[in-house]
């Protein structure tokens, strides 16, 4: 699975990686909507995880890269999550905190959303998020993604969860 937009090159994940993934998932900053940052062995097992989700499923988590510089700013992609007791696809990324507000995260978003519905052809796609990570709800809200709800959540207190139908999406090509 590999995607082009304007600005950006979305790649499997390699081990050769580790080192700039890291860089963005140990960053408490970036990190702090989850648990705690990122260990390097967290990191890694985040790495093989993508490419058995790769091997399983046929997509994962991609390495987002600048096209202009060939610089690694983060991962975005659709991986399968459990979402109140059900397996579905949901859209996840991280962007290194030099790289956010630029929309460079929506970008990647949303070629993962048209990736899943047009290649894919899922029926439904989601992301999920704390419900204090605003600037998550704003890039599922411009990826035409709509909340539909918010669930009780040991480790985030509420997740809001957000999806997209096919048949919504497809509408708003047209």
């Amino acid at each position: 699975m590999n995607v082009e937009t304007q600005r950006l090159v979305l790649r499997e994940l390699v081990m050769d990686d580790l080192e700039a993934l890291h860089f963005i998932l140990s960053d408490p900053e970036t990190m702090k909507h989850y648990p705690e940052p990122f260990t390097r062995e967290k990191t890694k097992r985040w790495i093989e995880w993508n490419l058995e989700n790769y091997s399983t499923y046929g997509f994962g988590l991609l390495a987002v890269i600048l096209k202009n510089d060939n610089l690694f700013i983060g991962d975005c992609g659709i991986t399968m999550q459990k979402i109140d007791g059900d397996l579905v696809p949901e859209i996840g990324y991280h962007i290194n905190k030099a790289y956010t507000g630029k929309g460079y995260a929506t970008e990647a978003a949303q070629a993962c959303r048209d990736y899943a519905f047009e290649v894919l052809q899922l029926q439904k796609v989601y992301s999920y998020m704390k419900y204090t990570n605003i600037s998550s709800q704003k890039v599922a809200q411009k990826n035409g993604m709509r909340l539909i709800a918010e669930l009780p959540d040991a480790k985030n207190k509420i997740t809001k969860v957000y999806a997209i139908t096919s048949d919504e999406y497809f509408a708003l090509e047209n």
